[in-house]
């Protein structure tokens, strides 16, 4: 059985940039590393985005920046600029291919394409087996979900952000390759939160993806139905489709790091590293993987990794009141993104914001709503 200092079960982007980052640190070269993946990550099965100034580290791939932003509803329309900051898009395949290609530079790091079928901590180390291997470790990072631990509990609400999207070229120029569209909300709500999320590269080229917070997945023909209802609504015509993606996404404030032991830390979203009230993960992912590098540096025991904040409960309200009111997303952005300071909500989803600045944020939201949430939840937790 072969031993490592580091094991990553499961090699999505949390793993990923975490190694990576061990790789630019150079604080790692006398580890041995191991990822375990049973996806071979060579093909483009996600897009991820991020506002942000610059990102040195991502820059090189991000395929395309916005400077605008769209926010509409059934009433009205809102342009945001995003200045200084730009909407960032990355292409999987160009994250996977780009930290791949510097991983393979160092011997100490091993990619094996095999599925991790269980692990056990003893006294000493971890073993790890996969449907063809035994592995043992030191120190073991866990990204692969387990969905039932999240679905068979009834304290902490879960709902999936859900969606399929098309990469489309129109024969019409209809799209502001300088505009993205974070959420349009004029699409009918069937008692959910629904909203058709858009990202132009050129006049006639966009990402269209129909997106639903809510408990339940559809059918694919009511995504696709949704996403040609609203291609003949901005005037698409006749368009072919390029690509397809879809996903679906967890949210949830449930304790994922209750499952960290001194030697085993779970990482990416099964450590809670997606932000649970937007699905958002490439930004938070990022700045996790940023700490836990610094962290291994100076504190051995996982245990100490994980700190509560202000803004997981907060996280907490907006998924509490999702729950119950699955239809009440829409006026909750729409009051958030629709009056004057966006940047302030940028910064507070950045959980970014002093708690002066959090209190301008929480003002503007629905206030009966929230207040019968805080009481809910503080009584709960």
């Amino acid at each position: 059985m072969k031993h490592y200092n580091y094991i990553f079960a499961g090699a999505g982007l949390s793993a990923l940039m975490t190694v990576y980052k061990m790789v630019k640190s150079d604080k790692f070269s006398d580890k041995t590393i191991l990822l375990l993946d049973e996806n071979s990550k060579k093909t483009n099965d996600r897009t991820w985005c991020f506002w942000e100034e610059k990102n040195e580290t991502w820059d090189e791939i991000v395929t395309k920046k916005w400077d605008l932003a769209l926010y509409a509803n059934p009433n009205q329309s809102v342009e945001i600029d995003l200045a200084p900051n730009k909407y960032n898009q990355i292409r999987s395949v160009d994250f996977y291919n780009f930290v791949l290609d510097e991983i393979y530079k160092h011997d100490n790091i091993v990619f094996e394409n095999q599925k991790v079928v269980k692990f056990e901590e003893t006294a000493d180390n971890i073993v790890l087996q996969t449907v063809s291997n035994s592995y043992s470790c030191d120190q073991l990072f866990y990204s692969i979900l387990n969905p039932f631990e999240v679905e068979n509990q009834k304290q902490y609400p879960l709902l999936q952000q859900h969606f399929i999207g098309w990469f489309i070229e129109s024969d019409q120029e209809v799209f502001n390759q300088e505009q993205a569209t974070f959420m349009d909300f004029s699409v009918e709500q069937k008692g959910n939160t629904r909203f058709m999320y858009v990202l132009p590269t050129s006049k006639n080229e966009a990402l269209i993806e129909y997106t639903l917070f809510s408990h339940s997945h559809l059918e694919t023909e009511e995504y696709e139905s949704e996403i040609e209802i609203y291609l003949k609504k901005i005037g698409v015509k006749n368009y072919k489709i390029v690509e397809k993606e879809s996903g679906s996404i967890p949210m949830t404030c449930f304790p994922f790091w209750k499952n960290n032991t001194s030697r085993i830390l779970n990482i990416g979203s099964a450590g809670g590293w997606t932000k649970a009230s937007t699905g958002y993960t490439f930004k938070n992912a990022d700045k996790k993987s940023t700490e836990l590098i610094q962290f291994l540096q100076t504190k051995t025991g996982f245990r100490q990794f994980h700190k509560i904040t202000k803004f997981w409960f907060y996280d907490l309200l907006l998924l509490d009141i999702l729950n119950r009111n699955n239809e009440l997303g829409s006026k909750i952005f729409s009051a958030l993104f629709t009056k004057p300071n966006p940047q302030l909500i940028f910064k507070f989803l950045d959980e970014e914001t002093t708690f002066a600045e959090d209190l301008k944020v929480i003002w503007k939201c629905p206030k009966p709503i929230f207040i019968r949430a805080f009481f809910r939840v503080f009584l709960k937790i």
